[in-house]
């Protein structure tokens, strides 16, 4: 995806800002696993997905919990870093060999502080970050494992064939042997 493609699916921007928030981004290459962002660490960049697939996940008792999924055209915002200037609460790590388009923290304030437009643009996506986290809470608390999975699957239609199976059971919060038996049934 292009990088005015992905702002604009935010929020629109005038040509004016588009052009200074898309100057102050860069387009960058990592291999599959590399860490993007690290528990517990305040971070200084953030992230558009250009090409691939990430997960974001968080330790509890020697276990990796994933929570979260991000392909072409998602955002990976260090929120925690950005809004509160603490460490990260998870890690983000690429599924995929992944093309991305950077931007340093540092200037995005500047961009957020300098032009109301780019400001309203990043309440934007701060705000679709929130629904999406309340959906997340919500899908936990009140649907089955099957209709978490079912959700999974219509928001990420090739998820099967690009995450391995234990990291999918891990996000719905259930075992890889519960994963299989659903996928059979659903067959």
């Amino acid at each position: 995806m292009n990088i005015n493609d992905i702002i604009n699916s935010i929020y629109p921007l005038p040509q004016l800002s588009l052009d200074t928030l898309a100057a102050s981004i860069s387009e960058v290459e990592y291999p599959k696993k590399f860490h993007l962002h690290r528990e517990y660490k305040k971070e200084t960049k953030s992230y558009f997905i250009k090409k691939g697939i990430v997960r974001a996940y968080a330790h509890k008792n020697d276990k990796e919990i994933t929570f979260w999924f991000g392909q072409e055209g998602d955002l990976i915002f260090p929120l925690q870093t950005l809004f509160a200037g603490l460490g990260e609460y998870a890690t983000v790590e690429l599924l995929e060999d992944c093309v991305l388009y950077e931007i340093d923290l540092g200037r995005l304030q500047d961009l957020y502080r300098n032009d109301i437009h780019i400001a309203n643009w990043g309440r934007r996506y701060a705000e679709s970050a929130c629904i999406k986290s309340e959906k997340l809470f919500i899908a936990r608390q009140f649907k089955t494992s099957l209709e978490r999975y079912q959700e999974l699957i219509n928001e990420y239609p090739s998820i099967i064939q690009r995450v391995p199976l234990g990291i999918i059971a891990s996000y719905l919060g259930i075992s890889q042997v519960n994963l299989s038996r659903i996928r059979a049934q659903m067959k």
